[in-house]
């Protein structure tokens, strides 16, 4: 399956009520769906220079960058949460907590957890939970590996 077919499987993936959201790095994809808001992300882990690190950072998260974290990791977890919250275009990262800091995966209504993935890539997902439902989302549909 090349670059094209992964697109179209992960939009036939995600045709099923609830809420959903996919992304895609040839050769691997993931669709979330949920009951309530929903965002995932994967990303190819590659070196980055520090211009983009400061492109996405908040004051904060710059100085967790100096100690180590990783920048692709830190986006991965901002764009999971841009896309729950509903159009990722929308957020500007420099002003978006990264979820990759929130204690215990928790902020108020939303949950976030790195989702495992092959060696190389990152992988995040963010929903909203209620608290009548505070369970995770039903399905991640793996990571599919063409």
């Amino acid at each position: 399956m090349n670059s094209s077919g992964l697109r179209r499987w992960a939009r036939r993936a995600s045709t099923s009520s609830g809420c959903t959201s996919r992304s895609y790095s040839y050769p691997l994809a993931l669709v979330a769906v949920h009951s309530d808001a929903v965002g995932v992300d994967l990303e190819f882990m590659h070196p980055v220079d520090e211009q983009f690190a400061a492109s996405i950072c908040t004051p904060r998260e710059r100085a967790e960058l100096r100690a180590g974290l990783d920048p692709i990791a830190l986006w991965c977890s901002k764009e999971a949460l841009a896309k729950a919250l509903g159009d990722a275009r929308r957020y500007d990262p420099r002003r978006l907590e990264a979820p990759i800091a929130w204690p215990n995966g928790r902020c108020g209504p939303w949950r976030a957890t790195a989702i495992v993935v092959p060696s190389g890539y990152c992988a995040w997902l963010c929903w909203r939970t209620t608290t009548s439902s505070l369970i995770s989302p039903r399905t991640v549909r793996g990571a599919y590996s063409a």
